[in-house]
């Protein structure tokens, strides 16, 4: 009886060790083995990869080690309490095994493991290699059983795959920190190179209302000075009309040409400075544009919809900000679009963009209709609103204070926290 007994706490041991391995192992950080082997050259990260890599072989191996220890040490307590009590020692056998194996072999080496889990996957990698190996034979042969049978009930591996980005966004999220504004700053970054495929040019560009345009017709001396008094480096020149684009003018190519002439504008051909345009359809991915303007080495582009009227500019800059927030140099003009209120309320020029609404504030507006926050106003309301309107959308109340003519200049956006 007492090699028995003995038997019965070496098999909880066992059962214990089987249980923190498999806490251990699915717990564990697999960027952080993966950073231990690729630049400590650890060998046993090296082994918990391999081992996560063909998770089903280990948790086979797993289970099957702990089911064994746990009947075989139940098996032998239910055969010491019927010599001890007879037919009632089924019921004590059940009733201790039950919390002795609830107790010793699953919470607390789990429990430990959670606590421990990378230090404690690291010291057990090169048993459960060996386990794995001993028993792969059995697991291979249940995991087959397995998936025949979930294969008559019509069940798929339907979620393999597919889920590193959700997985990545959720490791994102949970690193906020209401304290640490650089914490905030960078989960924001983060999210945005993420959402770079999913984002398209037309929502971040500068609308054709809002770019500056220089009549090439226009006399030299004129096109100078309208240069001369502009922000920007780089303006379209037109024809007759804006959709009438010829090409871009570099305010540094002017200078250039002005220079070579000692200041002397007669005879100035200034088309003839001007870049060969570059086309972009509104529906570009800002990632795909990203790598475009990389591969031309260019930092402007006009974009044009499916008609091929101009839509308005994309540049480089714009889809950095899209990922470090706003950039302003000495030139920018400094106009946010956006007055918070003394009543917690926001007044907000109509062409601001959703998407720097939603990462400024942390808001949850669709940016998937509308690119401007008017736009949106638009897009619910299925009207054109009167001046005074007042509307509640997504737990959101928007009330429209300038219209121009058909243009909504402001709106007053109430955060839901305000109506609560």
């Amino acid at each position: 009886m007492t090699l028995i007994i003995c038997a019965i706490v070496l098999l909880i041991l066992f059962s214990a060790f089987f249980s923190g391995s498999e806490t251990a192992l699915t717990a564990a950080s697999r960027p952080l083995m993966h950073q231990l082997e690729q630049d400590e050259d650890n060998t046993r990260a090296g082994i918990v990869n391999r081992l996560l890599d063909r998770k089903e072989r280990l948790i086979g191996a797993i289970l099957l080690g702990n089911n064994l220890v746990n009947i075989l040490a139940s098996a032998l307590a239910t055969s010491v309490m019927i010599q001890l009590f007879g037919e009632t020692g089924v019921v004590w056998a059940t009733l201790i095994m039950t919390v002795v194996v609830l107790i010793f072999a699953e919470i607390m080496p789990k429990t430990f493991a959670l606590q421990n889990a990378n230090k404690m996957a690291l010291g057990i990698a090169p048993v459960m290699k060996v386990l794995v190996f001993i028993l792969a034979p059995i697991t291979a042969t249940i995991q087959f059983i397995v998936a025949g049978t979930l294969r008559l009930f019509g069940a798929t591996n339907s979620e393999a795959g597919g889920q590193s980005e959700a997985e990545l966004r959720g490791a994102i999220n949970l690193h906020d920190s209401d304290h640490d504004d650089s914490v905030n700053q960078e989960r924001t970054m983060l999210h945005s190179i993420l959402d770079l495929t999913d984002v398209e040019v037309r929502e971040i560009m500068t609308h054709r209302k809002s770019v500056v345009m220089i009549d090439a017709d226009l006399p030299a001396e004129e096109i100078v000075e309208q240069v001369l008094d502009s922000p920007f480096t780089r303006i379209p020149l037109y024809r007759e009309e804006p959709d009438n684009i010829v090409g871009v003018l570099h305010a540094k190519a002017l200078l250039r040409a002005i220079r070579a002439k000692k200041g002397d504008l007669s005879g100035l051909k200034i088309e003839e400075l001007a870049s060969k345009t570059w086309f972009i359809p509104e529906a570009t991915s800002l990632m795909g544009q990203l790598e475009a303007f990389r591969a031309r080495r260019e930092h402007f582009a006009i974009v044009i919809d499916e008609y091929g009227s101009v839509m308005g500019i994309v540049t480089l800059e714009d889809i950095l900000e899209e990922i470090v927030g706003e950039i302003e140099d000495e030139h920018d003009d400094q106009v946010e679009g956006v007055q918070a209120q003394a009543d917690g309320s926001y007044i907000v020029d109509g062409i601001v963009t959703i998407r720097d609404l939603n990462r400024e504030f942390e808001w949850r507006l669709p940016d998937e209709e509308a690119a401007t926050i008017a736009g949106l106003l638009l897009h619910e309301a299925r009207r054109i609103p009167e001046v005074g309107q007042i509307f509640h959308f997504f737990d959101f109340r928007f009330e429209v204070l300038e219209r121009k003519r058909n243009q909504i200049t402001s709106i007053r956006v109430f955060s839901p926290h305000l109506d609560e």
